[in-house]
């Protein structure tokens, strides 16, 4: 909850004894403060090392580097966190485009890139059947050099979740990918425990990353829903 100040804490800012202070669009006010869950996954931990690299790496680069990054900035576009369009810096691109292409296994640019795009994946087949549990690209890209295919699945729901692909994580990065099945059921146990039939319904995202320039492509949904194998067949 948030409490307008009264001019006698002007000038307060902090966290202290449950509340913090803070600024937004020039008027002061005072909150409940917020505590940050103490338990980071690896995969978590992960994420914030590379962002932690990138945010040192852009304090080091020479003057000349930063306004090459400011001026690609000005023709690129980001989003708010209502989803609306907002203009990005060149600190937020530098780390925007770099941190898929450290993700990626390679090492992060001080020179902007030349965006060339990447192609939205084509629609999937995912079959979740049993101890099988494959992803297959419709479509193969024309070109997959330095194209990388992340999936991203949620944890096994129940069958009255509806829409629930924000719940989706990354579980697998496939480089070069082409139209063949893909086993992912080891990545998926690994990350979320196997399918059941108490909770078989899996939301998914996926999307194209250009490891070269970190452009990342438009990103895909997609759902399943765990089925028991098929019994063998018996004889008369």
């Amino acid at each position: 909850m948030k409490y307008i100040p009264s001019i006698a804490f002007e000038e307060m800012s902090g966290s202290a004894k449950g509340v913090t202070a803070a600024k937004m669009k020039s008027r002061k006010y005072i909150r409940n403060r917020g505590y940050g869950g103490s338990i980071r996954t690896s995969d978590q931990a992960k994420v914030k090392g590379i962002f932690k690299q990138l945010t040192t790496q852009w304090k080091s680069l020479p003057n000349a580097s930063i306004l090459a990054w400011n001026k690609l900035a000005l023709s690129q576009e980001g989003r708010s966190v209502l989803g609306s369009k907002a203009k990005i810096s060149g600190a937020n691109l530098f780390t925007r485009l770099n941190y898929w292409i450290v993700a990626c296994g390679g090492q992060a640019l001080t020179t902007p890139p030349t965006l060339v795009g990447v192609e939205t994946p084509s629609s999937a087949t995912i079959v979740c059947q049993g101890e099988t549990f494959t992803f297959k690209l419709d479509q193969a890209l024309a070109d997959n050099g330095g194209i990388f295919l992340v999936i991203e699945a949620s944890e096994g729901l129940s069958n009255g979740v509806s829409r629930a692909h924000s719940k989706a994580v990354a579980v697998k990065m496939v480089e070069e990918p082409d139209a063949t099945a893909v086993d992912i059921r080891a990545d998926y146990v690994a990350k979320h425990g196997a399918p059941s039939a108490a909770a078989p319904k899996i939301f998914f995202r996926y999307y194209f990353v250009n490891s070269t320039t970190g452009e990342k492509s438009g990103t895909m949904l997609a759902e399943c829903k765990w089925e028991a194998a098929a019994a063998a067949g018996g004889g008369d």
